[in-house]
């Protein structure tokens, strides 16, 4: 591979290779045509930048938790308007009774 060329991918196999410390720096970074500096550097780097997969993960939790509460909230709020429209509908149909007149159907395809 040509320098610059490498994926992330590769990288990380590279590094967690290493790091797993069954083979040498040397057996690897040989059998990988690499220079050991920049598998050095790739190591620094991997390492320097490790926490941020707690802190990505702790931002997808927080906003999976806040998505998870607005939809909460949103269901309670189509609960209440059920539950009103519910009583508004009883309260017609027992003034359509009150008064002996039959309670008219509703077509729905109508009312949109």
């Amino acid at each position: 591979m040509s320098r610059g060329k490498y994926t992330p991918e590769f990288k990380a196999k590279i590094v967690l290779e290493i790091l797993q410390g069954e083979r040498e720096l040397g057996a690897i970074v040989a059998e990988n045509n690499l220079n050991p500096n920049m598998v050095r550097n790739w190591k620094a780097e991997f390492l320097e930048n490790a926490s941020r997969i707690f802190e990505e993960h702790g931002k997808a939790e927080r906003e999976a938790k806040r998505k998870e509460a607005a939809a909460a909230k949103e269901r309670d709020k189509m609960l209440k308007t059920i539950g009103q429209l519910t009583v508004e509908r009883n309260f017609l149909q027992d003034c359509f009774r009150a008064v002996g007149k039959p309670i008219p159907e509703l077509d729905p395809e109508k009312q949109r």
